[in-house]
């Protein structure tokens, strides 16, 4: 997968960009007497391809838990620009513009693709119980059109135009993984979860996925972090790496800096280390 020459041009933007979009401070979160987070630390700046790396039951899934509302951390502090995130509900982060994927897919599969990417654009509209009615004399085939603008756009982005009508639920592995990020993205929130999007893909997928990842990232804006075990996409696409080892930090920084971090070359990377060097 060639992206050096874009992964270099989308570093020197976030490199140059001041803004810190989160802000993560000793975050600590247990389950009974498992520690599955312990006092991690991290922060991701705007513009900013992050990636999240480490072991099963490493803790990467239950920090972005915490990020997105599922978890509430015992300790700790998530600032997403300004706001503290600790107490917000999911669907208000989601309002804030947080958006996610899961490790495993979460689609309504009865509905159609296109159905399912509207279900994101949920948390956009702008009607409720008191306005109802006058909304829906006023405004609501106005709104109705931009959204489906909105997730037409989003649809050719991902190269998915010939599913668009297909059920969920009929599709392939890889397909439905696309059409998880679809509704992800479909609030257009300026930071994006990704939590494994490329597991269970075959090559071909995997680069189409990449590719679209760092197209979210240089082309959208998004800011992305990612859980990813293919170490060979992570290394390539990341802006920085972030490794967890029993819910804890071990190193971040830029991807040649953790490949030559010893920890995780004999803990990580072993035998793929060469390959990935």
């Amino acid at each position: 997968m060639k992206l050096h020459n874009r992964l270099q041009i989308g570093r020197a933007v976030w490199e140059d960009s001041p803004a810190m979009l989160l802000d993560v401070k000793n975050i600590s979160l247990s389950f009974g007497g498992v520690h599955a987070l312990s006092d991690v630390s991290f922060h991701v700046k705007e513009a900013e391809l992050f990636s999240i790396i480490g072991p099963n039951g490493a803790g990467k899934t239950s920090m972005l838990n915490c990020i997105s509302g599922r978890y509430v951390p015992g300790k700790g502090s998530i600032k997403f620009g300004d706001t503290e995130l600790i107490g917000l509900k999911p669907n208000h982060r989601a309002d804030l513009g947080i958006g996610r994927t899961f490790q495993n897919l979460a689609l309504f599969d009865h509905m159609s693709v296109l159905d399912n990417i509207l279900v994101g654009r949920h948390h956009l509209m702008k009607n409720n119980f008191l306005t109802g009615m006058l909304y829906w004399i006023g405004g609501a085939q106005e709104e109705e059109l931009e959204h489906r603008r909105e997730v037409e756009e989003i649809i050719d982005f991902l190269e998915i135009q010939h599913i668009r009508n297909a059920v969920a639920g009929t599709l392939s592995y890889g397909l439905r993984k696309r059409v998880e990020l679809a509704r992800a993205i479909a609030l257009r929130p300026k930071l994006v979860l990704l939590d494994e999007p490329m597991a269970g893909m075959n090559m071909e997928e995997k680069e189409d996925m990449a590719r679209f990842v760092v197209d979210l990232n240089e082309e959208w804006g998004m800011t992305v972090i990612m859980i990813e075990h293919d170490m060979g996409v992570v290394m390539d696409i990341s802006h920085r790496v972030m490794v967890l080892d029993f819910g804890a930090k071990v190193v971040d920084g830029l991807p040649d800096e953790v490949l030559a971090n010893e920890h995780v070359q004999r803990a990580y990377l072993g035998a793929d280390f060469e390959e990935i060097a």
